[in-house]
Order: C-alpha cells, then structure tokens, then sequence
C-alpha cells in the first residue's frame, strides 16, 4: 500500500482510540510518522468544531436576547398605564470562599511534604518514564515534556496521558491552559476513576507553586504507569 493512500485512509478515521492503538501497535517509522500526523488532524478538527458550534450557540443566544428585549419594548409601548412588578435578583458573590480553605491549605502544604526524594540509582528509570510520556502525548497539541517539572505546570500534559488511554473519558480539545486548577482536578480524577489511580497530588497545591515538585510529578506518574499496567493496557517487561 503506497504512502498516499495509507494517509488518505488514516485521515478517513475519526475515532482516536483507533488511531492510539494503530500508533501503540506500529513497528514501522514511516508509518509511525503517518498516524501520529492523522491523531493530530483529528485533535485539530475536533477543536475546530467544537469552537464553531460554541460561536454558534452564543449567535443564537444573542439573538434570542434581542428578540425577547424589542418584544418586551413594543409590550410596553402597547400598554403604557400597565402595573409592572420587578423582581430584583441577587448576584451570586464572587467572592465568597470555600468554607474548608483552611484545611484544603493545610492538606496541601502538608502533601507537599510527603513527596519522596527519588533514589540515586534510579536515574535510568527516570529518563525511560520521561521518554515513555512524551512518546504518548507526542501527537497532542500544546504538549511539550521535557522535565517532571515545569512541563506539567499548567496541567495540560496530565490530560495528554490520561486521554491517550481514555479518549472517551472528556473532551481534550476544548481544555484551556489558562485554568490548570481546572486541567489538573479532570486529569487526576479521570485517572481515579478509570484506572485506579489514588489521587497523590492536589490541584490547589500545585496551582500555588510557581513550578510542580519534580519528585511528586515523578512519583505520580510512576503511579499512574503502575496502574496501567496492571489493567493490562500497558505491556512491557520493565515497569518505570
């Protein structure tokens, strides 16, 4: 089968669990290169469409508001002697807090005292699990690991890894890396819940840092390797 056609048919395939297992199961590098091209064009276009029928929805929303606002003027202008009640409606406070911020503060400080320092001897270990998650977040867009620190700080990288196994679990395409809190409590709890994963790090604990401990990313996604393994979709002989 020539290259051409091979990228004709790839392109043709809009589901991504299809594409990650064809990409999981790939020896050839050429080939290798196509799916990888073909999962980034299917993340790009679902983000395209997701974008487009967001534009769509607040055009509708916006007309059906001008609609009902010139029906309520000519209303008024029909009946000019006509009692009105209004109804004042409290704006919710944007302020307010949640009531346990200061025991969610304390967890997290003191979460962030129980990372373990990684073993001298485990620098090999380190560099096969850091190669092994840039190698699945690879076709994934505003994705680049190059450290278990900063790489990992606005909590898009977590999403990466985690939708690679479960693409059915959220939508990747429409998370902004502008609210890590919010990628960071998706990536971990989505985690949780398919494969079992505990939730070693906390989400307001990591938005407070400037960068994420190295050795708690580390120790997280040793974790979350563990797990996969053990659910039978990860297959290797040695396990980070």
């Amino acid at each position: 089968m020539d290259a051409s056609l091979s990228s004709k048919e790839l392109a043709s395939i809009e589901d991504e669990e299809v594409l990650n297992k064809m990409l999981d199961t790939a020896t050839d590098f050429e080939e290798r290169r196509m799916i990888r091209a073909a999962l980034r064009d299917l993340l790009k276009k679902k983000r395209e469409k997701r974008e487009q029928e967001r534009g769509s929805r607040q055009q509708d929303l916006k007309q059906q508001g001008l609609g009902k606002a010139g029906a309520g003027r000519a209303s008024m202008n029909q009946q000019p002697t006509t009692h009105m009640s209004t109804t004042q409606q409290s704006p919710s406070s944007s302020t307010s807090c949640s009531k346990t911020s200061g025991s969610r503060a304390t967890t997290a400080a003191a979460s962030s005292q129980k990372c373990p320092s990684a073993a001298p001897n485990a620098k090999n270990v380190k560099q096969m699990l850091l190669d092994w998650c840039r190698a699945k977040t690879e076709p994934y867009e505003g994705v680049d690991i190059q450290n278990f620190s900063s790489s990992w700080k606005d909590g898009i990288a977590f999403c990466a890894l985690v939708h690679r196994f479960f693409p059915d679990a959220f939508e990747y395409s429409i998370l902004n890396p502008n609210k890590p809190r919010d990628n960071f409590q998706l990536a971990f709890s989505t985690a949780e819940k398919m494969a079992g994963c505990p939730p070693l790090l906390d989400a307001d604990d990591l938005v407070r840092m400037q960068e994420p401990d190295w050795k708690c990313v580390y120790t997280y996604i040793q974790e979350f390797y563990r797990c996969l393994v053990e659910k039978g979709l990860v297959k290797t002989k040695k396990r980070p």
